[in-house]
């Protein structure tokens, strides 16, 4: 049962992209102000997708390194997800004709630019280091599973967090949107996960 509303919540999502994309291309508030490069709305797309695209990564990881079809399942409807909004965002930055990457550090747009220290791949808040990734790709077996779980429970806490910013920050409505159902959905799978990794015998990292 616990599955099956994630799956549900999963589909909701796509959806709510769907339909996301629709109102960016006919003109989403009027379509009178396109944001700056410097705006929250650019920055939050840039770093969201980068930040999502490491979650992709981690998932098809570890599909590869357990046969536990709750995991692999899990890992398939974070990868889909989270893949389709990356196109989203990116599509954004297409339509508003402003660069996918920034000479600014990640998290400027949250005045965060410098709490985002890039050391061994770790460029923002919950993402894994270039360390914690090789790792996970050597595991098996429940050890993956637990690691993969722990890693994506820290990545979807910054992932929420970012996505605040941007419900507070962005001005562009439909991008607000998006950020309050990603913040919805990835507390959804964080408590999900958080009783996953009770199952077997483990917990959150601190």
């Amino acid at each position: 049962m616990r599955h099956a509303g994630l799956v549900a919540g999963a589909a909701a999502t796509a959806v709510v992209a769907a339909g996301a994309i629709t109102y960016a291309v006919a003109g989403d508030d009027g379509g009178s102000r396109t944001p700056s490069a410097e705006s929250a709305d650019a920055g939050f797309a840039r770093d969201m997708a980068v930040h999502h695209q490491q979650a992709v990564e981690m998932s098809y990881i570890v599909r590869d390194r357990t046969k536990d079809e709750e995991v692999r399942r899990l890992a398939y409807d974070i990868a889909q997800t989270q893949a389709n909004q990356r196109g989203m965002m990116l599509g954004w930055l297409d339509l508003w004709e402003l660069p996918k990457v920034s000479s600014e550090p990640p998290m400027t747009w949250m005045d965060m630019g410098g709490m985002a220290s890039g050391k061994d791949g770790a460029l923002m808040p919950g993402m894994a280091t270039g360390a914690e990734m090789k790792k996970l790709g050597e595991l098996s077996g429940k050890q993956a599973e637990v690691f993969y779980l722990q890693l994506m429970t820290a990545h979807h806490k910054g992932g929420v967090h970012m996505a605040e910013g941007c419900v507070e920050k962005c001005a562009v409505g439909v991008e607000k949107r998006l950020a309050r159902g990603m913040v919805e959905a990835q507390r959804s799978e964080i408590a999900l996960m958080t009783d996953m990794l009770k199952e077997r015998g483990a917990e959150p990292r601190p």
